[in-house]
């Protein structure tokens, strides 16, 4: 019978691999939080590049005409 070297032993899986499934399961377990996060990161990051263009700027620090009969 040869003797086994390096590698595993027996069923147990490696370091890396254990680390890599407890990853996946945390994002299977969290993936709704994960989604929710990621929405309103990038709504965010949109209106913040939006509202920093002036001609979009000008909405909400252009005062309203006084003189328009029209509220």
């Amino acid at each position: 019978m040869r003797q086994q070297r390096g590698g595993r032993r027996g069923d147990d899986p490696g370091l890396l691999t254990r680390a890599v499934d407890k990853v996946f399961r945390f994002v299977r377990l969290a993936e709704f939080e994960i989604l929710f996060v990621l929405f309103f990161l990038v709504a965010f990051l949109l209106f913040k590049d939006l509202m920093s263009r002036p001609e979009y700027n000008q909405i909400f620090v252009k005062k309203p005409d006084l003189g328009d009969p029209w509220p």
